[in-house]
């Protein structure tokens, strides 16, 4: 079956989750499970933020969702990934791009020796007639920094380079945005612009979007509903302002010390818990 034909067209019944995870298995080199019954989603018109230590499997997930893992030799073993109420499982990435859903990868995936208007361009390829011209004066509206910037996109700086790969996956018009550590790299005060930045995608333009991020704090205020990440599934999930209050999410998440993995809390006490 044409991948396109899987996937819920515009004027289809909608459900209030625009993305589920429904028991997601990931093995990559045909050996190693990364993803252990991943399943979660993400509301229509909503930020959700999901968390975890560095190997949890968060950028695995986004990877899942996009149509990516072939890339590294990984794959889907089970479950589905539903979009729309349709299952897209297996859809390959460039239709889910083309229906609504963009990766902005970690480390921004910026063309460096690309323009940044170029690199802009590239984001509506998807989208064959578009009136590039006027979208990108659109995409300066909300990066008037942008505009100013003429030369290759290598000469960016970091926060400029974060701005051009959200720019580029608004060239796209998608519908859910995943996005992988925007704060990477960046300075505490960019980050706040970017992350004001994404609370107005998700506002002015009703973009739901999925926020991979190390920076828990700061997604958390963001974000309308939050999951945390162990071992390739979900520990504990709930509402953000939930989890930015419970006890154990402050003391390993937002405590500022030494961030501590869920494992340490004993085995019965999650599954009392969490489970």
């Amino acid at each position: 079956m044409d991948g396109m034909s899987q996937i819920a067209p515009e004027g289809a019944a909608k459900t209030d989750d625009i993305l589920t995870l429904n028991n997601i298995e990931v093995v990559f080199n045909d050996v190693i499970l990364v993803l252990r019954g991943m399943s979660m989603s993400v509301g229509r018109g909503k930020i959700t933020a999901l968390l975890g230590a560095n190997g949890a499997g968060k950028s695995t997930t986004l990877k899942a969702i996009a149509g990516l893992l072939e890339t590294e030799d990984g794959a889907i073993t089970r479950g589905e990934v539903l979009y729309n109420g349709a299952d897209v499982t297996y859809v390959p990435a460039d239709k889910k791009v083309r229906n609504g859903v963009f990766l902005v990868m970690e480390g921004r995936g910026v063309i460096q020796d690309m323009t940044v208007v170029d690199n802009l361009r590239l984001g509506a390829f998807s989208r064959p007639g578009a009136n590039t011209t006027k979208e990108i004066e659109e995409i300066y509206e909300f990066f008037p920094r942008l505009r100013e910037r003429t030369g290759l996109a290598g000469y960016l700086s970091g926060g400029e380079q974060q701005m051009l790969a959200i720019g580029r996956a608004m060239m796209a018009r998608p519908k859910l945005i995943l996005m992988d550590e925007p704060s990477m790299g960046l300075s505490p005060l960019l980050v706040k612009e970017v992350f004001g930045i994404i609370k107005r995608l998700n506002k002015e333009l009703g973009i739901s979007i999925l926020l991979v991020e190390q920076n828990a704090n700061m997604a958390l205020q963001a974000a309308d509903y939050g999951y945390i990440m162990e071992n390739g599934k979900i520990v504990l999930d709930g509402p953000a302002e939930e989890l930015a209050n419970n006890e154990d999410v402050k003391e390993f998440y937002l405590g500022g010390g030494e961030r501590r993995s869920f494992k340490s809390v004993k085995s019965f006490k999650r599954r009392k818990r969490w489970l």
